[in-house]
């Protein structure tokens, strides 16, 4: 696998290698041994997969200690923009962030550790999205960040007319307000 390191400390992008012949193509989509090696030691314990159509946008979202949550994403059918947004106060990289393009073709992954916010949206009719987690789900640690907090700068590529909110994504403080962030160099986050 080749790891291209990004503007955000520890958020990296994960290109697999590729076999590809006249029958299709093979390629391992997560490897324990080479992560470990390649990345970090990292324990998951939770796959989630969604569906979603044209211009639904979730995020951009995260889980609170103890149940914080670093995940690896990647697009099983469809594209997606994914990005990711440094959370952590007193962090050099606060408030910023980097978005990949994932895809079904490109076959990257997206490594977004704890200590940053998460969202995509669907650039595709239809998309099948795949995450693992280090961490359980758990609902009564929820945290998120607006979407379109003017302050982050993000360009999600589609104009805000377009986009699909769930009812929840529609109502995020801007990251000055957060109530609960985390503390750069707390380096579990619980």
């Amino acid at each position: 696998m080749n790891v291209i390191r990004t503007a955000l400390d520890g958020v990296l992008i994960i290109e697999p290698k590729i076999f590809v012949d006249d029958r299709g193509y093979f390629f391992e989509s997560f490897s324990q041994r080479d992560f470990d090696a390649r990345v970090r030691p990292i324990r998951f314990v939770q796959d989630n997969e969604s569906r979603s159509s044209f211009g639904v946008l979730r995020g951009l979202h995260f889980q609170k200690p103890p149940h914080a949550q670093s995940k690896l994403v990647r697009v099983i059918q469809g594209a997606v923009l994914d990005v990711a947004v440094d959370i952590r106060r007193g962090s050099p990289t606060f408030g910023q962030h980097v978005s990949v393009e994932l895809t079904a073709d490109n076959h990257r992954q997206f490594f977004i550790p704890r200590g940053f916010a998460h969202g995509f949206i669907v650039l595709s009719p239809e998309v099948l999205f795949q995450y693992k987690c280090d961490n359980f789900y758990a609902p009564e640690s929820e945290g998120a960040i607006a979407w379109n907090d003017p302050d982050l700068h993000i360009s999600w590529q589609l104009p805000a007319n377009r986009i699909i909110l769930s009812g929840k994504d529609q109502h995020h403080p801007r990251l000055k307000d957060a109530e609960w962030l985390f503390e750069y160099g707390d380096e579990l986050y619980g």
